[in-house]
């Protein structure tokens, strides 16, 4: 059954009747978090994302080396506004020095917490001993942890894997040892490094973790949410204190509002329609243009229009210039166009399982 989109669709919706906590962190109970999604999760993607009911989200993942030598695409990502709070940084490395350093370099920035990053798969960063590769050392990861913990006075959190592959799914190990270094939550994609994004995400063993008695600290689960049917059915299955969405709120940013409504009431939010894609697109072309400059906030935000205009009949002209034209006035004239051309289309979404994104916007 599909219900209107109330007036207050980008407010909290009903009563909180508890909180989830990380560290002084107040979260709404069961939060919705975003994923750190290299080359997506910028501040104008956030931006939209919070404004349609992400309760938390993070920074693009940050090399801890880059931030130590001043490197000027890590100090880029540290940028968020205080409309994104609660906010946290996430940093990935293999060097407990760097680390531990990296931690302080975050601190003076003033987030609300800081994540580390033991998830990436990508094999340029597992080169180097760090990400997934963590995976294959615990006690390396709980020593890097450890350095981190010790070097901040914010709340540290941690993401990662359910281990390294099929002979080392050694989550609940990990989650132990970890939350004895003093984390404050975690969260569990639900995939080895070995399976990348293939295959469907296994939640079992976030519940094993999840459920076990000895774990005292909030468990997020993490991996192929796409529907509000699905984020429901996951909570339920599997009792986790919230969820983690990445590749779904690529384009469709409405996703965390219409899973809150979905909990909350049982019914399904319509679909935004074409002029509610329109106007969230050029909002995010607008942020995108205020924080990286005309040239490559218009340049970078091309890889999202084919998102939001998903489902749009006969649209590829129009996304073929969208990502030809170089000047702001020329895409809001194309984005007007589109409005007014399919004025009252409401695109259907459709839930099925997302394809992977590629490893250069990986989801960590």
């Amino acid at each position: 059954m599909w219900c209107s989109r109330p007036a207050f669709q980008f407010k909290y919706y009903g009563f909180i009747i508890s909180m989830v906590n990380i560290g002084n962190i107040q979260l709404p109970e069961f939060p919705l978090l975003l994923a750190p999604m290299e080359d997506v999760s910028d501040p104008p993607f956030r931006y939209v994302c919070k404004q349609n009911g992400a309760d938390l989200m993070y920074s693009e993942f940050i090399s801890s080396e880059g931030l130590i030598r001043d490197a000027i695409k890590s100090k880029k990502k540290l940028d968020f506004s205080e409309f994104e709070r609660p906010f946290g940084v996430q940093i990935f490395g293999g060097d407990e020095e760097a680390m531990a350093l990296s931690a302080r370099i975050v601190d003076a920035v003033q987030p609300d917490l800081l994540d580390i990053n033991f998830g990436c798969p990508v094999k340029k960063v597992v080169c180097k001993g760090a990400g997934a590769a963590i995976l294959k050392d615990v006690d390396q990861m709980v020593r890097l942890t450890q350095a981190v913990v010790n070097s901040t006075s914010m709340p540290v959190t941690v993401k990662t894997r359910l281990g390294w592959d099929d002979n080392s799914r050694n989550i609940l190990e990990v989650a132990k040892r970890l939350q004895d270094t003093g984390i404050k939550a975690l969260t569990i994609h639900g995939r080895t490094r070995a399976q990348l994004y293939k295959g469907e995400a296994d939640w079992t063993l976030i519940a094993d973790v999840k459920n076990d008695q000895h774990i005292r600290i909030p468990i997020f689960g993490n991996g192929d949410i796409d529907s509000p049917q699905k984020a429901s059915n996951y909570k339920n299955s599997y009792g986790v204190d919230g969820i983690m969405i990445g590749r779904a709120a690529i384009g469709y940013p409405w996703i965390f509002n219409e899973i809150k409504h979905y909990l909350q009431t049982g019914e399904l939010l319509e679909p935004p329609t074409v002029e509610e894609r329109v106007e969230v697109c050029r909002t995010h072309l607008i942020k995108s243009v205020e924080w990286k400059g005309p040239t490559l906030g218009i340049l970078e935000m091309r890889r999202h229009y084919t998102n939001y205009l998903k489902g749009l009949p006969h649209i590829r002209d129009y996304r073929l210039k969208l990502v030809t034209v170089k000047t702001l006035q020329e895409v809001e004239l194309i984005l007007e166009e589109i409005r007014e051309k399919y004025e009252g289309f409401v695109p259907q979404v459709e839930t099925v399982l997302l394809p992977p994104l590629p490893l250069s916007a990986c989801a960590y």
